[in-house]
């Protein structure tokens, strides 16, 4: 089981590094030249688009990052620098990249049901994020961490989003296919939170730490 566990952090650590790369390479010149901003420009000509999605992608890239590491055991027993990436982790999300996300879907072109799934999605976000913040001031330690892996785990469906409309792609019909993007947007993030609540319900806290 635990063997299991290990892959599943090497393998989310490479796609986080991956996305937060690729997202550095693309969009960190700010001059909106790249080809997904090409085809939203009727979205970037409102003045709310684009100021959204660089909050969105900065907030993400920094807050996966950060988040990835709130889970290695080296990271949290060090009590100071576990406290203050939480405090970057928390503010990055209600403050940058959730409220991003909420714009962004109002300019969602791939029908009603992907912008439920996209406003479910981040409105879960947001509710676990507050609440692993709330726990922890209250100091209900274990409530805490089960919260945040709940967090963590819709955080990684900007990765997982990425991986099926790739995997969509190269082995399927791609994400122009009727119901496809439908597909891959409940995908992208259910599957994460029920491997975190298998987690939650699999593990005590005193004895676990995915980076262990």
């Amino acid at each position: 089981m635990k063997i299991a566990l290990k892959v599943l952090w090497y393998a989310a650590f490479f796609w986080v590094a991956i996305l937060c790369a690729g997202t550095f390479l693309q969009y960190y010149d700010f001059k909106g030249q790249s080809s997904f901003l090409h085809i939203k420009q009727a979205a970037v000509k409102t003045g709310w688009y684009l100021p959204a999605f660089y909050c969105h992608i900065i907030g993400s890239s920094i807050i996966l990052l950060v988040g990835f590491f709130q889970f290695s055991k080296k990271v949290y027993n060090n009590r100071a620098l576990h406290k203050s990436l939480g405090k970057l982790y928390v503010f990055g999300v209600l403050f940058f990249a959730a409220p991003g996300a909420y714009i962004m879907t109002l300019f969602v072109n791939r029908g009603t049901g992907v912008c439920i799934s996209f406003l479910l999605q981040n409105t879960l976000w947001i509710t676990f994020t507050l609440a692993a913040w709330l726990l922890v001031m209250n100091g209900r330690i274990e409530d805490h961490i089960k919260m945040m892996r709940r967090s963590y785990a819709l955080a990684l469906g900007a990765v997982t989003l990425r991986l099926y409309i790739w995997l969509f792609t190269v082995l399927g019909s791609g994400v122009g296919f009727e119901n496809n993007y439908l597909i891959i947007a409940f995908l992208s993030w259910v599957p994460n939170l029920l491997v975190a609540e298998w987690i939650n319900y699999s593990y005590k806290e005193h004895r676990f730490n995915i980076g262990e």
